[in-house]
């Protein structure tokens, strides 16, 4: 039996900006996991994303990465949830994007790509615009959020059939809840977030 590491990154949620909501693990714990704790880590999603940066990273660009994922969480858990979104985070993400006005430039070698970000900060904007295109358009009828009370993360899942996160040991653990409920004879209850 293979142990999950709690430290790896999940590029497995459906979009960039969810993967970037994913880089803090158990959110909603006592011991939430912190996976972009270095400038080194924040440079690796970066490439890994393929958003890396002209310029290598700073320390105030990873405290900006850590604000962004921490103002774009209310509003996809809100948008899922069907209430209005917190309004300090709305005014934080509106006033993040009013700085950035990035042109598109395009490339081709074997494939399309986009030239890449000057710094981690115009990455940043990247993924901001793209959570608000996921957030007020048509896809955000895919967006889920794991039952599990201490993880709330948000994915998509376009067919609806999906009910975890991405992270095998959500899934795991609420399988085995609901088989031992289904041994006792109870019905399960979703967690309470």
């Amino acid at each position: 039996m293979t142990t999950e590491d709690k430290y790896a990154f999940r590029f497995d949620c459906g979009a960039t900006w969810l993967n970037l909501l994913a880089t803090k693990g158990r959110s909603f714990s006592a011991h939430p996991v912190e996976r972009l704790d270095t400038l080194a880590r924040l440079a690796e999603w970066l490439d890994r994303s393929e958003l890396r940066p002209e310029h290598p990273p700073t320390a105030d660009h990873l405290t900006q990465t850590i604000h962004l994922r921490e103002t774009l969480r209310p509003l996809a858990l809100a948008t899922v949830d069907g209430v209005a979104p917190p309004a300090a985070a709305v005014a934080e993400l509106t006033a993040f994007l009013a700085e950035h006005d990035e042109p598109v430039r395009l490339t081709v070698t074997d494939r399309l790509h986009r030239e890449p970000p000057a710094t981690a900060r115009d990455a940043l904007a990247r993924i901001a615009f793209q959570a608000v295109d996921h957030l007020t358009g048509p896809e955000r009828a895919a967006l889920q959020v794991c039952p599990e009370h201490d993880c709330r993360g948000v994915f998509t899942a376009p067919t609806g059939r999906r009910r975890w996160c991405p992270a095998p040991s959500c899934a795991s653990r609420g399988r085995v809840r609901a088989m031992r409920a289904r041994r006792a004879g109870t019905a399960i209850e979703p967690p309470i977030g």
